[in-house]
């Protein structure tokens, strides 16, 4: 190994195949098989949690005792052992005769930890997924060097805080998101999904469509935009589509102005992120779905649990689908810990004073959020730009305040204009309109071509 690959290695931490621990303790078999269950990977013995090189005993002694304690792993595995200065280098392979247990058990690696499953989990999940997963596999048609989003790596590096320094294949490689084939290096689809120009141009399925329903039913399409960039980017902007067209209050303290949303934000941000990385890419058919009613938000994924998790364990236990993806998005901080995003959701709600998120598992996973009306208005136009959201009815959207806005700057303002500064369709801004005016918080005076509006008070 080169100084230079060590030092990235160390830079980037433990992912789903690397593993860094100081001395040799009681779960290196532990995760030496979750290792071999899983793609393979390797064990640091002499490196701390923190990336520090702390060292080890690097003897043959010790690495004879290193040897006979993996040997406990049953089937035998071909594990090699290497020494990088004060470092014991132990590379698991991915095993070719799953499942590889221990005294203590079976285990799998799950994005950077590893998890203990019962043997019939095990084979459960390699009869579903096989040894093949998707986000692993190698699309021999998209070639790195000509295929690479500067943009989305850069900003990839940036928000995981990884150096640069080193030439782009090396990250990449290290990232699992290339492999090298005749010479050349190729995307894996984990590497399309996050650092490809085109993703959908590969890989259709991974388009998120977000959708504003008018009523309560799939009838009227108000909004809709079809996400189609970096996964990352598409996480962030299905959030934006969210919280655009979600209800607002504001608390002013001070000269601080304070938006609340009607779904907690960390709610909806870990729905969408949950959708987006354990959705079944294997299936072609169905995209992500982030779905806006009067009365509900549904964000929902091709793919039921993964075989390996029972509905007993949901909440409680991790098993990602798509491992590479599950590790990408845990470096840049979009999972925090494996397993607490179905909790995080439910606590954030259960603070704001709504309703838990339900989940509806069949052949999709469906999260629906309850739309609370609140129909408290107390709203004036005085001084607008300081003072409006005081008095803030809770009931009021972004698209809609942003509407307000505009009609406070320019209260002659058309409906088509509003449309063309807000980057909406007319239909989205007629319907938020007509819900302001229901809602008394605006009024028309005059004829529709030479009249304005009017911000009412909360006595008209």
């Amino acid at each position: 190994m080169k100084q230079s690959d060590f030092e990235v290695i160390l830079q980037e931490g433990e992912s789903y195949k690397v593993e860094f621990k100081e001395t040799v303790d009681k779960s290196l078999v532990e995760e030496a098989c979750a290792f071999a269950n899983a793609s393979g990977g390797r064990i640091f013995i002499g490196v701390s949690d923190d990336r520090k090189i702390t060292g080890t005993d690097v003897s043959n002694s010790s690495r004879s005792r290193i040897q006979d304690t993996l040997r406990k792993i049953q089937p035998n595995l071909n594990i090699k052992l290497d020494v990088f200065k004060e470092v014991i280098i132990i590379t698991i392979p991915e095993g070719n005769d799953k499942p590889y247990g221990c005294s203590k058990g079976f285990f799998l690696r799950v994005g950077p930890n590893s998890q203990k499953l019962g043997r019939n989990e095990i084979i459960s999940f390699i009869q579903s997924e096989g040894r093949v997963r998707f986000d692993e596999l190698v699309k021999l048609q998209v070639n790195f060097e000509e295929n690479l989003n500067s943009g989305a790596f850069e900003r990839y590096l940036k928000m995981a805080e990884i150096s640069n320094v080193l030439p782009k294949k090396n990250i990449l490689h290290n990232l699992d998101c290339i492999v090298s084939k005749n010479n050349e290096y190729f995307f894996t689809n984990a590497g399309v999904l996050f650092f490809s120009n085109e993703p959908v141009k590969y890989i259709p399925q991974s388009t998120v469509v977000c959708a504003l329903y008018k009523g309560k039913k799939k009838v009227t399409v108000l909004d809709r935009k079809d996400l189609s960039g970096d996964l990352v980017t598409a996480i962030d902007e299905a959030v934006i589509f969210l919280k655009k067209h979600l209800n607002l209050r504001y608390e002013i303290k001070g000269i601080q102005r304070k938006e609340i949303l009607e779904i907690p934000e960390i709610a909806i941000r870990e729905a969408v992120i949950n959708a987006v990385c354990h959705r079944d890419y294997f299936e072609k058919g169905a995209n992500v779905m982030v779905e806006i009613f009067d009365d509900r938000v549904e964000i929902s994924n091709p793919g039921s649990l993964p075989h390996g998790l029972t509905i007993e364990d949901f909440g409680k236990r991790s098993l990602s689908r798509n491992p590479t993806i599950a590790s990408l998005l845990h470096r840049i901080n979009y999972i925090e810990k494996m397993g607490t995003g179905i909790n995080r959701m439910r606590q954030s709600c259960k603070e704001a004073g709504i309703p838990e998120p339900k989940f509806h598992i069949t052949s999709f996973f469906t999260i629906v959020f309850k739309r609370i009306q609140n129909k408290k208005y107390n709203v004036h136009n005085e001084n607008f730009g300081e003072k409006f959201g005081e008095n803030f009815g809770e009931n009021i959207n972004q698209t809609q305040f942003k509407i307000l806005e505009c009609i406070f700057e320019n209260p002659k303002v058309s409906a088509k204009k509003i449309a063309e500064q807000l980057n909406l369709s007319t239909r989205a801004i007629e319907h938020n309109i007509k819900s302001l005016k229901e809602k008394r918080v605006i009024g028309r005076r005059g004829s529709a071509k030479g009249g304005h509006w009017i911000i009412l008070k909360e006595d008209e």
